[in-house]
């Protein structure tokens, strides 16, 4: 009678066992898919539309059965701003992570593969680009250009690459001096295949990292721009837009500033704990724990 071979588990089964661990990245993961869903479904869940002045009447109404997070100073439903909001944060924070992610990814594995002139040369654009503050550049390049969604996802990947390229670098510069590495070069591949083929695809696990970690960067771009009145224009709803607006009624209004604020704290953090979490589960120094 022969022994039943034990079960051999990949890599992805520990990642997730590491992750399950974790309890404050799934629920922050959960937390984040709930927010993803409301913003898609934005039209479902609420009254009103985001700039429908419907409660001329009821301006600056508490919260309440009737209106969940009161109205606003125009006479609009504030749930439904807080919930459409949701959709021009994420949004921003994912089109301006997806930039980041394909700027940083080429430079990272150059600078991984090449080392040398290659290396020193992108790392001394890493440091230019960490010197600069991002806020000052984005209110420089918002005065310049009136501000906007566009501008916004700009400056935000122009800025948030610089993570993502260390992450893909380190890989790389981990995983060249493989044995397959070796085999491809004495193959005769050219550098471009190897990178492509090889090395980017062995370096999933800190792209996914970086794409998630620069995510809340974006967002708190967006929201600081927007808080100096050079982000995302009105009508439509932004969480750093609404917290300005509300400041100006903070002592008697509170729900006008309270809500935004902490739908962008607690947005934020659910993402940074996730990716902290996918960072901690992925990291290749635990594999087969």
């Amino acid at each position: 009678m022969t022994q039943a071979t034990p079960r051999q588990h990949g890599p992805l089964y520990f990642a997730w066992r590491r992750f399950a661990a974790n309890k404050a990245a799934v629920v922050s993961g959960l937390v984040l898919m709930i927010l993803v869903l409301m913003a898609i479904f934005a039209s479902l869940i609420t009254k009103t539309n985001y700039d429908e002045q419907k409660f001329l009447t009821d301006a600056y109404a508490m919260p309440s059965s009737t209106y969940w997070f009161g109205v606003d100073d125009l006479g609009r439903d504030f749930f439904s701003r807080i919930v459409y909001g949701s959709r021009i944060s994420l949004t921003i924070g994912f089109s301006s992570a997806l930039f980041s992610v394909l700027i940083g990814i080429p430079l990272g594995a150059a600078a991984g593969y090449y080392g040398g002139a290659v290396d020193w040369a992108v790392m001394r654009l890493i440091e230019l680009f960490s010197v600069v503050p991002s806020l000052l550049a984005a209110m420089l390049l918002g005065a310049l250009t009136g501000g906007g969604f566009f501008t916004i996802v700009l400056v935000a990947a122009l800025f948030g690459w610089v993570q993502v390229c260390l992450l893909v670098r380190a890989q790389v510069k981990a995983v060249r001096e493989k044995e397959f590495i070796r085999a491809a070069q004495a193959l005769g591949a050219s550098p471009g295949y190897i990178i492509w083929r090889h090395l980017i695809p062995n370096s999933v696990s800190p792209i996914i990292v970086g794409f998630v970690l620069a995510i809340p960067l974006a967002m708190m771009l967006e929201a600081s721009l927007s808080f100096l009145g050079i982000g995302v224009p009105p009508p439509l709803p932004s969480w750093g837009q609404m917290i300005n607006v509300g400041m100006n009624f903070m002592y008697f209004y509170w729900h006008l500033a309270v809500f935004p604020t902490a739908a962008l704290a607690i947005t934020v953090l659910a993402i940074t704990l996730f990716g902290d979490g996918l960072r901690d589960a992925l990291d290749p120094t635990l594999k087969g724990r």
